[in-house]
């Protein structure tokens, strides 16, 4: 079987990088997706629309069309992983996690101690916490080891 594994969440890092360099060394039969990750092509998203003059319809127009990618990604994963930085706040990870819990999709949290607490409800629903790419990597080849 192939696994489909959805990554999430903060686009500031190289920790998709590290995870897929990590499953291909342990040989995992894995193809990753992922939302769009170049920040202003994902911003511009509605543009392809028409123009806006207010950043609202701008913002809202270019998250409807992102969403068609990511809707249709995380409904078809069989885990996700979503990383939240501490840099920004991932405010679409969240949302993500929300919707891979609605779905009872799997999903894997990344991130640092330091933001456990306003992560408690996200991570109550998560399968496991990993606080490194390596660990999300053996997570996954013991899932998949078993399968």
């Amino acid at each position: 079987m192939e696994w489909n594994v959805y990554l999430s969440g903060e686009i500031h890092t190289d920790w998709r990088q590290q995870l897929k360099d990590g499953c291909a060394a342990q040989n995992l039969p894995i193809v990753f997706t992922s939302a769009v990750t170049d920040h202003e092509a994902s911003d511009a998203a509605g543009d392809l629309l028409g123009k806006e003059e207010k950043n609202f319809w701008r913002d809202h127009k270019s998250a409807k069309v992102n969403a068609i990618r990511t809707k249709t990604l995380i409904e078809s994963c069989d885990v996700a992983v979503i990383r939240f930085g501490d840099k920004y706040k991932q405010w679409n990870a969240a949302f993500d996690a929300g919707c891979c819990a609605a779905l009872g999709t799997p999903y894997i949290t990344l991130h640092d101690e330091d933001i456990i607490h306003p992560l408690k409800e996200v991570d109550a629903a998560a399968m496991a916490w990993a606080t490194t790419p390596e660990q999300v990597v053996e997570i996954l080849k013991y899932v998949i080891a078993q399968a």
